[in-house]
Parts: structure tokens; C-alpha cells; sequence
């Protein structure tokens, strides 16, 4: 006896045969199911993406390494604490949203030494977090690929707040 299983036309109860998923009638529907369950299975990351992820970009050199164990200690979480108490969890940046993104203004990977300076720390909306990444990679030339430039530091958040929205052309 052949297995079968309902199909999966909304309202439909007739048996599909097994491996299809939908009845003879409603069998046209068979590929456009096929395809969203492929484009979910490859968008979902499995172990072996996740451990790339980890030693190629988290963990890719001693730096990045200790950066991130600072990131899960007491003393990160205490300071995250205080940054967000301090700015009201608003956004430093384009003070209308609120944040909940702890950012470092001149970013560490620049300037290891500011790393555990509360007057280097302002709370961001995801939004300003992500132009402000992208304006460091340009000014600073952080991030994976980038080489590091001697550039002089810029502390004032509304002077950033101009050049990353200057550099989205906003």
C-alpha cells in the first residue's frame, strides 16, 4: 500500500502521494512549494556556517578574540548598564529613536585603549548602529578586509551623526 499524506492546498483534505505534497488536483502547486522549502533551508544556518563564522570573523586573530570575551564579561554588561541609564536609552546619534545598542564612538579596533572608557560609550538605534559601521569602515578603515588608517579621532557624536548621514547621501 502506497504512503500518502494530506495535501497541503488550504481546505483541501484529499491524500497526496508520498513524496509529493499536494493531491492530482492541486498538484501545480508542487514546485512553488518545493522552492520556498529550499530558499528556508539554505536561509537557516546549520553548525558547520556557524563554526566558519566563529574562527574566520569572530575569532580570527588574538585582538578580535579578547575583544569578544569582553563583550560576555560582568564588567561589559555593568558598563552597558550605566551607558543606557546615562543616555535614557535614547539614540546619541539621531536623537529620536530609542536605543538599546551600547556603540563605542571611536571604535576599538582603532583605539584598544578606549575600549573600557565610559566617555567612549553612547547608546544607538540599530539604524544609526549600521550607518555608523559602514562610515567607520570608510574614515577608519575597520572591519575584515580594511587596513587601518591614521586618521585623527572624531569624539563628537553630531559631527559623525553628519558625516555617516553625508556619506548615505541624506
Amino acid at each position: 500500500m502506497p504512503r500518502v499524506r494530506r495535501c497541503r492546498y488550504q481546505g483541501c483534505h484529499a491524500f497526496a502521494m508520498m513524496p509529493n505534497y499536494y493531491c492530482a488536483k492541486h498538484i501545480a502547486h508542487e514546485a512553488e512549494y518545493q522552492a520556498q522549502r529550499e530558499k528556508y533551508r539554505q536561509r537557516h544556518t546549520t553548525r558547520a556556517t556557524t563554526w566558519h563564522y566563529n574562527h574566520v570573523t569572530r575569532y580570527r586573530n588574538s585582538v578580535k578574540s579578547e575583544q569578544n570575551k569582553f563583550y560576555h564579561s560582568r564588567e561589559w554588561q555593568s558598563l552597558r548598564a550605566l551607558v543606557l541609564q546615562r543616555d535614557f536609552s535614547l539614540c546619541k546619534y539621531c536623537r529620536i529613536n530609542p536605543g538599546n545598542i551600547v556603540d563605542h564612538i571611536v571604535p576599538i579596533e582603532w583605539d584598544q585603549s578606549e575600549m573600557k572608557n565610559i566617555d567612549n560609550l553612547v547608546t544607538c538605534c540599530r539604524d544609526c548602529h549600521a550607518k555608523k559601521t559602514r562610515w567607520e569602515q570608510d574614515y577608519y578603515g575597520t572591519g575584515l578586509h580594511n587596513s587601518l588608517k591614521d586618521v585623527p579621532a572624531i569624539t563628537d557624536t553630531e559631527l559623525i551623526n553628519k558625516l555617516m548621514n553625508a556619506r548615505d547621501g541624506k
